[in-house]
Formats: C-alpha cells, sequence, structure tokens
C-alpha cells in the first residue's frame, strides 16, 4: 500500500508550475503532512517545458528523486500533450488533469491514456475572466482538487491568500482564489 502521494507538473516556464505545486505542498504542510515541491529545468527561458514534482505524505518522505510513476500527472499547457507523453507512468488508478477546453474523451485518445479518470477544465479562460491574464496554474490547483482533495480547498485558498496578498493585493489575491474556485466547478471528469 502506497502511503505517499506523488504529483507530476508539466507546463512551460513563466506559466506558474512550481508555484503551483509548491501551494500545493504547503496546504498539505498546514495540515500536517510531510512535503516535497521541487521543479526538474536547466538553463531555459520562459516558454521551454519544465517538469516540478509534489510529494505528500504522513511519513518522514526519504526519496529525492523526480517522480517516474506519478498518481496524479497536472498539465497546465496544453500543447505539451503532443510533443511530451505526459501520461508516461501513470498508474491505472492514475489522474490525468489538463488544461484544456476539449473534454476527456478527447484528451484521454490525445494523451494515449486508456487507464484512471482525465480530468478537463480550461484553466486559461478561466485565468482570461478573473485575473486578466493567462496564467493558469491557480485553475490547475482548484481543477487538481475536484479530482482529489489532496487537501480541503480551504486550506489551498488560505496558503493562496496568505502568500499573494502582500506580493499582489486584496484584488489579484481575491481573483485567484475566484479562479481557483471556478475551476474546481467547472472541471469535468471521465
Amino acid at each position: 500500500m502506497k502511503d505517499m502521494l506523488e504529483i507530476r507538473w508539466h507546463g512551460r516556464g513563466g506559466q506558474g508550475a512550481k508555484t503551483a505545486s509548491q501551494f500545493l505542498a504547503e496546504a498539505a504542510l498546514e495540515l500536517g503532512k510531510h512535503i516535497q515541491a521541487f521543479p526538474e529545468y536547466g538553463p531555459e527561458r520562459a516558454g521551454a517545458p519544465i517538469r516540478t514534482f509534489t510529494r505528500i505524505s504522513d511519513h518522514k518522505i526519504n526519496v529525492h528523486s523526480p517522480i517516474t510513476n506519478p498518481d496524479i500527472v497536472v498539465v497546465i499547457d496544453p500543447t505539451l500533450l503532443v510533443s511530451v507523453d505526459a501520461a508516461e507512468g501513470l498508474g491505472d488508478n492514475g489522474i490525468l488533469v489538463v488544461n484544456t477546453p476539449e473534454g476527456p474523451e478527447a484528451i484521454r485518445e490525445k494523451a494515449g491514456y486508456k487507464k484512471g479518470k482525465v480530468v478537463t477544465c480550461d484553466g486559461t479562460k478561466i485565468s482570461l475572466d478573473t485575473l486578466g491574464i493567462s496564467m493558469p496554474n491557480t485553475p490547475m490547483l482548484g481543477a487538481l482538487l475536484k479530482a482529489n482533495p489532496v487537501v480541503p480547498i480551504e486550506t489551498l485558498e488560505n496558503k493562496v491568500r496568505n502568500k499573494f496578498l502582500k506580493k499582489l493585493g486584496p484584488e489579484k489575491t481575491e481573483a485567484n482564489i475566484k479562479a481557483i474556485r471556478r475551476a474546481f466547478e467547472e472541471a469535468k471528469i471521465g
């Protein structure tokens, strides 16, 4: 029985994959969990494909390597589905969460993932509507929590609020929280 949840994030530099991974891990830390959140990238510039990783456990985490057999994969940039095998290593009970206006069945076909759950959410549209910019990382956190309530949504919202309030101010902070809630409500599971 696996006692650790492993999440791999695929995005492009500047889309907030690293920040989303960190927010989720820190929200789990608030609940007394052991966590890891770290990126894997080199000297690439904004727009280059990156991966980030989140581990959450009730016990001390002794592994310090990239995640090769994730329980959940979150794809922040759907264009990566044609250049990266995002579902690689995702098991029979895995969850593939993709930022896209397409439905779960279309993404299941595109990603070649025939098992587990596929969750889709148009995080880009939600971020444009709520934040006024294309920054789909916080909406994808909401979609992830709909697929698997890793942490209570209120705990995540409080973490985002505490981190962003000083940096972005109350208006943009609350817009990010609205984006998380909206994605949670709009995500489609198939």
